[in-house]
């Protein structure tokens, strides 16, 4: 009976054990989306780049932080949106500049510049029709050119950014977020700090995106994995941090109550932000 007791016992220990990575991560607090009196606004602009990958002009926001200036350098996040969005999904739905002007406020963010893009690289881009033909889903992958080519190159030109890979952030949901992964993970030379919110079915296997698990070791600032506790889609995150776990690869796993929804991605936005360029 000792023994069989002492069985349990330890199997019931393995089981409450949390995973590696997973943290225990407190929720942003109540108002922390809302605008507050009295703190400093950045600015949130349309903006136009030419793509040689589309043959066109398009568009993304960017946000420059309050007291922003062209005489500092500041280190790029690079925000996707999802499936069904475009490169005002954020700005209509989430309230990035918001979240952000309120931890410049509380003085803990780091000074950034955020660009949030369209993810859908074709020349018709707007989220129109049936979002999920073919041919729209192919070009969230064909976008991976005309980032790493077209848009940080122009961003890089244009405003005072740092142009080394320990100043470069790339995050997003849904579709976004498996965008971040499958371009964040295999562009180790342009990208140091990589987020997956909710991450969708187009993220490929961890053994595709880390065929050699060292080279993440002495490669990355910070791999944040997150999802929402009812969220259907959490299977795509949970095997990335299973494979990274059998590793021992250091990440943040973070499962949170909710859906697959904003109010789990403005979350992730704030809690991830914070982390960044530190």
């Amino acid at each position: 009976m000792i023994t069989l007791r002492f069985f349990l016992l330890f199997a019931v220990a393995i089981w409450l054990k949390p995973a590696i990575g997973q943290e225990n991560i407190p929720a942003a607090p109540k108002g922390f989306d809302e605008v507050q009196e009295g703190a400093s606004k950045g600015v949130i602009d349309t903006i136009t780049y030419p793509s040689q990958t589309v043959g066109t002009t398009r568009k993304a926001l960017i946000y420059l932080p309050p007291g922003y200036s062209e005489t500092k350098k500041y280190p790029v996040l690079y925000l996707l949106h999802g499936i069904g969005g475009d490169e005002k999904e954020w700005f209509n739905n989430g309230s990035p500049q918001v979240i952000f002007d309120n931890l410049y406020a509380a003085n803990k963010l780091k000074p950034m510049v955020v660009v949030l893009p369209n993810g859908r690289a074709m020349k018709d881009d707007r989220a129109e029709g049936d979002i999920f033909d073919s041919v729209k889903v192919q070009a969230f992958a064909d976008f991976e050119q005309d980032l790493l080519h077209d848009l940080i190159p122009y961003i890089q030109k244009k405003y005072p950014v740092y142009t080394d890979r320990e100043n470069r952030a790339l995050a997003g949901l849904s579709m976004g977020g498996g965008q971040s992964l499958n371009f964040g993970l295999t562009n180790l030379d342009t990208f140091a700090w990589i987020g997956g919110f909710s991450s969708a079915p187009n993220t490929k296997s961890p053994e595709e995106l880390v065929p050699d698990p060292s080279t993440l070791k002495d490669n990355l600032k910070l791999l944040w994995i997150s999802c929402g506790d009812n969220d259907r889609l959490i299977t795509f995150s949970k095997r990335l941090h299973d494979y990274l776990d059998r590793y021992k690869i250091s990440h943040v796993y973070y499962v949170e109550p909710g859906g697959h929804d904003f109010k789990v991605w403005k979350n992730d936005l704030y809690l991830f932000s914070q982390r960044l360029f530190r």
